[in-house]
């Protein structure tokens, strides 16, 4: 992928690199972002849950997601029919640049960079059926490349586009679906490019709208 670097596009993790449960994760990281959060519109009056945000090369927060519906987990075979959920990824559309210590060049992001994060984090909670723990790993992994590659070609037969309200105004994204569930990704007039991944929740009826107080999530 040309417009972002693996660094840049890693899964959403805490501070440390280790998974944090709901009850402890905070808001700090998401208000230490220059860029508005996204997440589905009033439409949607489920519940709503901050995850992780992802930082760049020099420190600065780049991308993060809230969850919306069922908190997911990766789960056992059988009980991926029973949870309904969605996540939107924010993005921040950033241009290639150098550091903030001047000693490398921080890649471009782009909408495809949001369609890879949405790919991996359908992943991170997805755990097929009759697949042993020892063979997950592999599978990921190779299910990781597969993200990448379709991330990388938006204009594939892999993905169609789909029309859904953007504060309030229609906006082309590219969409797929799996197995596992679907995937979704296009930019705003926010100066971000927003993702988003869900399963049990269907995506044609969605809408996304900027959060007004990400500070109300704490």
């Amino acid at each position: 992928m040309e417009t972002t670097s693996r660094a840049v596009a890693q899964a959403p993790a805490a501070e440390g690199g280790q998974q944090v449960p709901s009850a402890r994760r905070t808001v700090d990281g998401y208000l230490e972002a220059p860029f508005p959060w996204y997440g589905l519109d009033e439409a949607f009056t489920g519940p709503r849950w901050l995850m992780q945000v992802g930082t760049a090369a020099d420190g600065a927060v780049e991308h993060g997601s809230i969850g919306h519906g069922d908190e997911p987990s990766v789960r056992h075979e059988g009980t991926e029919d029973k949870e309904k959920f969605a996540v939107v990824v924010t993005v921040a559309a950033n241009p290639s640049r150098r550091s903030a210590d001047g000693t490398g060049l921080l890649e471009a992001t782009s909408v495809a960079s949001a369609a890879w994060l949405a790919g991996v984090g359908l992943l991170s909670f997805t755990w097929p059926g009759q697949m042993d723990h020892t063979l997950r790993d592999d599978w990921l992994d190779q299910q990781t490349e597969t993200a990448w590659a379709l991330a990388d070609d938006l204009s594939g037969s892999e993905w169609s586009t789909l029309s859904l309200p953007v504060d309030g105004v229609p906006t082309p994204f590219h969409y797929r679906e799996s197995e596992f569930g679907w995937v979704l990704a296009g930019s705003t007039q926010a100066g971000v490019h927003v993702g988003a991944y869900g399963r049990g929740m269907s995506a044609y009826g969605l809408g996304f709208a900027m959060i007004k107080d990400i500070g109300a999530y704490a």
